[in-house]
């Protein structure tokens, strides 16, 4: 099932919001090869998405902080469970190549970002709107 861009996953702030639909686009990626069973473009796409995670967590932390968001704290600790999360699973692809890996691992990546937009950054929308969307902390 590939992953859509909606306006109701909006934050508020622009590069989040641009953030979250580049990790859809990995997150589909990933999910495709899983489905063509393509190990070499999964790697990549895997590889991709935890570097573009760690710079998103990051910078959604600093923008969060900056709003004076009360729950950074909680929200660094979420991310660090995601990522946590998301090299359990790649390892468990890794050695386990078959339908039913690939089925559980899909479905963790498309929990992995519903969990993280909906449940967690939503949080932040409040504070966010308080700012400009094109908000950036320098």
């Amino acid at each position: 099932m590939t992953l859509q861009w909606r306006e109701q996953l909006s934050v508020g702030n622009d590069l989040i919001d641009s953030d979250h639909r580049q990790l859809i686009e990995i997150i589909n990626l990933a999910e495709s090869s899983l489905q063509r069973m393509n190990a070499p473009e999964l790697t990549k796409a895997l590889e991709q998405l935890s570097k573009y995670a760690k710079l998103h967590f990051e910078r959604e932390e600093k923008i969060a902080a900056a709003a004076k968001y009360p729950g950074v704290e909680h929200l660094h600790i979420s991310h660090e469970t995601l990522l946590q999360g998301l090299d359990v699973v790649a390892q468990e692809i890794g050695s386990e190549w078959n339908a039913a890996a690939a089925e559980h691992f899909g479905k963790f990546l498309r929990e992995w970002l519903v969990n993280h937009v909906i449940k967690e950054d939503m949080l932040m929308k409040p504070w966010l709107q308080k700012l400009s969307p094109r908000f950036e902390p320098r």
